[in-house]
């Protein structure tokens, strides 16, 4: 799999994620967010509140989720939704290029423009 089609599926599966899971992309998307030294330090009042608001965790089992870093942890899960929940999953790709559409429900290819509205 690669990082496109995993991005696809927890971008539109997000449903199909375990509630750990969707803590560690909230901490991912927290630390991008803010200024990696401001984590560093811990002492800022932004990283207070992103942890007071549950945006930043000190839970090592969420903290271990992301130890190999956020494109692993992308790939890892979203192979594991496929494992386990296949059948609810829809790659909507091009009938003519063969691209994964931007959406699952998507009827016009963003890399060819090919339009399957009528077919």
């Amino acid at each position: 799999m690669n990082r496109e089609t995993a991005k696809y599926i927890i971008s539109h599966y997000s449903n199909l994620l375990t509630a750990e899971e969707r803590l560690a992309i909230r901490h991912n998307h927290s630390i991008v967010k803010l200024d990696f030294d401001k984590i560093k330090a811990n002492n800022s009042s932004a990283v207070k509140v992103y942890k007071n608001h549950g945006w930043l965790t000190e839970d090592e089992k969420i903290l271990h989720l992301l130890k190999d870093g956020y494109d692993a942890f992308e790939l890892r899960v979203a192979q594991k939704i496929i494992d386990q929940n296949g059948d609810k999953v829809f790659l909507n790709s091009c009938p003519k290029c063969g691209k994964l559409t931007k959406t699952p429900f998507a009827k016009q290819c963003r890399f060819c423009q090919f339009d399957w509205h009528i077919l």
